[in-house]
């Protein structure tokens, strides 16, 4: 292996040199439109891998590409207009996507606590980033100076990197705990809010009522063109292309370039209707964005994600390369000073705007916080206004300049973020709570009382636990005590008769105090991969060390630690793995016997459908 390596890193050395020299020698022996292509993805896709090797997300790595072979660069491209075209592609596909992975119906499902926080957070962010971008200019920095470019200052904190956080969620497997719950919720809403500015953006230099009237009355009409056709005319034409797979890409094209050329027929409709100069055209991204909403309500939506997935990776990393492309070349520190102060002050949103927000609208002190700090980075919907805006003219190519290198930094600084936002915590927790952020009660229990069963932690295997005992020993309900930190949850517990305190596993005092010394049975419902600031093991051992008589049961995710957590006093360790491949053998077992379907009626009919289950956790 380290032979190839080397081989490798040989052959690179010979020939690498070589591509670097002026582009339009290179481009002789072929069209400048495959050249141009070709160095942009074989530059991106040597960065991109040692961006991911190293733990950088690959949006830097297409970025930073761009800038490298740009006019500020090596300068290889030999006709930038080239990379542009192509990079206009990738951004109505973007938005086209966007459009076809927001759900409506989860948004509004969110919560009180989502809804309040992602209607209110954008605009107070915005607010403060345009009275940071004041004061600067109020400091003498000359980058910012421009008639908007306060606004856009505001414009670029006031949002999350959907593609980085939701990522490192997925890969985490935490997007359905509570922090990646809130996470998802507040980016739900951004993206809608970047929709609204992406509808204004074109009415910034003349701030009329009319004009942006107009706008918004095409984006509605055209909304409701294409809702119409998607429920009438759409289903039969992807009916028959479902039979052909590989046509599903070219009808999802085919339909998306077909709302967009609608979108700007509008503007004749405009000038018929209300006379010349009223134009009611729709941007080419907004009419991407519609036109994905409106296919997202088709049953093969999921099919069609995956398909354009494909082609508009390949767009999308010509778009990100020619944004780097688009950098000037920096002959100030005032370009790198803005950037930093993007950055410093986007981290510092997530404090002052997100948290408070998240924490007064009934969230939690820890997951707010959490929540907070995850989504620290600049979203890439920032771009897109950042392109968007020098297109228009609003701001100076210095200033786009800066949004990218800052995009970069927070993005850089995600991962350590993220795999910090709970040490952050702990270290914060004690001032917040000075300052008037306190946790939530612990829930007042009668003192006296002994519960016989205590379940350490509430997630997906504690909701259906206390869903079956609810249904097949209700007595047994108010014997039951729940100490989980998630107070988003604790009303639904009580509901359903069983106590709940507020308490964070990882502390002892907590434990001591909630009623586990005199519980006769403990079971630790949380997997070590959710469990934050303690273990399986660690849990065990408390709880033995304050109860030396409870029937102590936790889990474990791999076979040699489930050993490791008996050694520490456990009286049972249950596997989540392994009772699922129990279950399955005996399925399969059935099935290969014919008795598939005699299992599944006893089964339901002795316990029900699970998509009736009232669960706590859906």
């Amino acid at each position: 292996m380290g032979i190839m390596r080397a081989t490798g890193l040989g052959i690179a050395a010979v020939f690498f040199p070589l591509l670097i020299r002026p582009a339009h020698a290179s481009a002789a022996a072929m069209p400048s439109l495959v050249y141009d292509i070709g160095i942009s993805l074989f530059i991106a896709s040597i960065l991109a891998i040692i961006f991911v090797r190293i733990k950088i997300p690959s949006i830097a790595a297409f970025l930073v590409c761009g800038i490298l072979i740009g006019p500020i660069g090596v300068k290889l491209i030999t006709e930038p207009e080239n990379i542009e075209t192509i990079s206009e592609l990738g951004f109505i596909l973007l938005l086209f996507m966007i459009g076809m992975e927001i759900d409506l119906r989860r948004m509004l499902r969110s919560g009180k606590m989502i809804i309040i926080s992602g209607l209110l957070q954008y605009p107070f962010t915005i607010l403060f980033g345009f009275l940071i971008g004041k004061a600067l200019v109020w400091g003498g920095l000359s980058t910012i100076g421009g008639n908007y470019d306060a606004l856009y200052f505001g414009l670029f904190i006031a949002g999350s990197s959907t593609l980085l956080v939701i990522k490192l969620f997925q890969e985490k497997y935490e997007l359905d705990t509570e922090p990646g719950r809130i996470a998802l919720g507040l980016l739900v809403f951004q993206d809608f809010w970047a929709i609204i500015v992406i509808i204004l953006q074109p009415s910034f230099a003349a701030p009329e009522v009319m004009p942006v009237v107009y706008t918004i009355l095409g984006i509605v009409l055209l909304a409701l063109v294409s809702y119409s056709l998607a429920k009438s005319l759409v289903p039969l034409v992807f009916r028959w292309l479902s039979k052909e797979p590989q046509m599903m890409l070219v009808g999802a094209l085919g339909w998306c370039f077909a709302i967009v050329f609608i979108g700007r027929g509008f503007e004749h409709v405009g000038e018929f209707v209300f006379g010349e100069g009223k134009h009611m055209s729709v941007a080419t991204g907004m009419s991407a964005l519609i036109a994905g909403l409106t296919l997202a309500t088709l049953p093969y939506s999921r099919e069609i994600v995956a398909k354009v997935g494909i082609v508009r990776d390949f767009f999308i990393t010509l778009f990100f390369v020619g944004l780097g492309m688009s950098v000037p070349p920096i002959e100030d520190m005032g370009v790198i000073v803005i950037a930093v102060a993007l950055a410093f002050f986007a981290l510092l949103s997530r404090q002052l705007i997100f948290f408070p927000l998240l924490y007064f609208t009934g969230g939690d002190q820890r997951h707010a916080q959490v929540a907070s700090i995850r989504l620290a980075q600049i979203s890439e919907f920032g771009l897109v206004i950042s392109y968007l805006g020098t297109q228009y003219g609003h701001i100076s190519g210095e200033f786009a300049s800066a949004i990218i290198f800052a995009f970069i930094i927070t993005a850089l600084l995600t991962p350590a973020l993220y795999k910090h936002a709970y040490n952050f915590h702990r270290w914060v927790a004690p001032f917040l709570q000075a300052i008037g952020f306190r946790e939530p009660d612990e829930g007042a229990l009668d003192a006296e009382k002994e519960y016989d069963l205590v379940l350490l932690g509430f997630h997906r295997v504690a909701s259906s636990l206390l869903h079956d005992i609810a249904k097949n020993k209700p007595e047994l309900l108010p014997r039951i005590l729940v100490i989980d930190f998630n107070v988003q949850l604790h009303p639904a517990i009580r509901k359903l008769g069983a106590a709940v305190r507020y308490g964070d596993l990882s502390n002892d005092e907590i434990l001591l105090h909630a009623g586990v010394g005199s519980a006769k049975v403990v079971v630790a419902t949380i997997p070590d991969d959710i469990l934050r600031g303690t273990s399986n093991k660690e849990l065990v051992k408390v709880v033995r060390r304050i109860n030396k008589k409870a029937i102590v049961i936790a889990n474990a995710e791999e076979l040699a630690s489930a050993q490791e957590v008996y050694a520490c006093g456990a009286d049972y360790v249950y596997m989540g793995r392994i009772n699922t491949a129990r279950a399955l053998e005996d399925i399969i077992t059935r099935t290969m016997d014919g008795a598939l379907e005699d299992f599944r009626r006893d089964e339901e009919k002795l316990h029900g459908r699970h998509h009736e289950r009232t669960e706590i956790l859906k």
